[in-house]
């Protein structure tokens, strides 16, 4: 299962990705206009935050720090920054999900993310 919680979490990775490159104008990654509240530069970090955090952090203990404001507030990241952040926690996915074992994964995760106790 650990396998192909992995895959699909790269996959989706390697699709921000792709979306973070077909920005041809890097100021745009931090554009807002309309309802559109929060840039894509903006989201792509609280995704990568996210991971990092839940998987790295906590089950992984990669010592991750995560810093959720900085994740809605930092503006004009790069673009290669953004990709190397995707790129980085895909790696700390791969390790960290390779590494659980089956009774791991059925254990209650370490906090109540939604409010309520649920497995890893």
């Amino acid at each position: 299962m650990n396998n192909e919680i992995s895959l699909i979490i790269t996959r989706d990775l390697d699709r921000l990705s792709e979306e973070i490159r077909a920005f041809e104008q890097e100021e745009n990654l931090w554009k807002v206009k309309g309802h559109v509240t929060n840039p894509a530069g903006n989201l792509c970090l609280h995704l990568v935050g996210n991971l990092s955090n839940y998987i790295g952090a906590i089950l992984g203990r990669s010592g991750y720090i995560r810093n959720r404001d900085a994740e809605f507030s930092l503006r004009n990241v790069s673009k290669k920054e953004l990709l190397e952040q995707i790129t980085k926690v895909k790696h700390t996915i791969a390790q960290t999900l390779a590494h659980l074992t089956p009774e791991q994964l059925q254990a209650p995760y370490p906090e109540q993310v939604l409010g309520y106790q649920m497995t890893v």
